[in-house]
């Protein structure tokens, strides 16, 4: 009985246990791979792993204080530029706003002043009519006071 659990067990691990023959696959496959590719890989990633160090070396900053000073120097500068630009645009856009009300007030002013001709020779012409119709009503009177009056 003893034989015949042990023919058992030896069964069943050569039916359900392949890791035997996968650790030999394995090792088959990688030596081909390898001798086939010839570490090229290998020299592959170590070259990109040297060339990202290089890199990192040369564009990260050592003195993050510094750039930052400089950037908040330069950012202040730009900053105030773009301030001054702004007031020169405000200055211009209110003197060309100053101008605009200088002419609109100097076009009122002369209709103003056309209003102004129009009126007094209304009035000129109308006090003309009044001291012509009191003259001639006075020289009328003046006629009937000396038809009365005896001389």
């Amino acid at each position: 009985m003893d034989k015949i659990a042990k023919d058992v067990g030896d069964i069943q691990s050569r039916l359900l246990d392949h890791r035997p023959v996968i650790n030999a696959e394995i090792r088959y496959f990688v030596r081909e791979f390898e001798e086939k590719r010839g570490h090229r890989e290998s020299r592959l990633l170590e070259n990109l792993n040297k060339i990202v160090t290089e890199t990192n070396e040369q564009m990260l900053p050592t003195d993050l204080e510094g750039m930052l000073s400089n950037v908040f120097t330069r950012l202040d500068a730009a900053n105030h530029m773009a301030e001054r630009v702004q007031q020169r645009e405000l200055d211009a856009q209110q003197s060309t706003q100053l101008q605009g009300s200088m002419e609109r007030l100097k076009e009122e002013w002369a209709e103003f002043l056309k209003e102004q001709q129009r009126l007094k020779e209304e009035v000129d012409e109308e006090h003309a009519k009044a001291v012509g119709q009191l003259s001639t009503t006075y020289n009328e009177k003046k006629k009937d006071l000396t038809k009365f009056s005896p001389l």
